[in-house]
């Protein structure tokens, strides 16, 4: 199930990025940058509480932020 609250940033067929809702049809913002569509995400995932995602040219997951509670947080 999608997760309302997560945006994630990736690169589209066109060459161009986008800050996706996780689970959204559409792209809520294009970019010619992946700084542009970054900061876009993050802002978004910290407005919602939810987390930002930023998958790279391979499709793997690169960086990502959670803002809110952080549903795996660091022991010790």
């Amino acid at each position: 199930m999608a997760d309302k609250k997560n945006y994630w940033t990736q690169q589209r067929p066109d060459g161009k990025w986008e800050s996706k809702r996780e689970g959204a049809p559409r792209a809520t913002k294009v970019t010619e940058t992946q700084a542009e569509a970054w900061t876009h995400s993050k802002q978004k995932a910290a407005e919602a509480k939810g987390e930002a995602l930023l998958k790279g040219r391979d499709g793997k997951i690169r960086e990502r932020n959670t803002y809110g509670k952080d549903p795996h947080p660091p022991k010790g």
